[in-house]
């Protein structure tokens, strides 16, 4: 078993592991930035689990923005039938990775 934490990042939840990289909505940073997340909802390591009431005390993970990007495209389509409407639009949403550094 391995060290990993639950983080709160944005009003969403990750799972993460030191070394992990993932990608969250746009971070208002540029890329190579450092930061903290304290809002630690739970942390286990080998030795024991500490679970949040909301938050766990003293805990946080320091993480690196990798780079800013955009996602996939996606298609939203609207169509009412009968009456010849079709709208097709495409929508990107942009995007950060991010890396975990350390958990403490």
């Amino acid at each position: 078993m391995s060290k990993y934490a639950i983080i709160q990042l944005q009003g969403k939840q990750y799972q993460v592991q030191e070394g992990d990289e993932f990608l969250v909505d746009q971070l208002g940073q540029e890329a190579g930035s450092k930061f903290d997340v304290t809002d630690v909802l739970l942390l286990v390591t080998d030795k024991d689990r500490k679970i949040g009431q909301p938050l766990v005390e003293g805990a946080k993970v320091s993480c690196e923005l990798v780079s800013n990007q955009k996602g996939e495209k996606i298609r939203v389509a609207k169509y009412k039938s009968k009456s010849r409407y079709r709208k097709v639009h495409g929508h990107r949403q942009y995007q950060s990775t991010v890396k975990v550094l350390k958990i403490a």
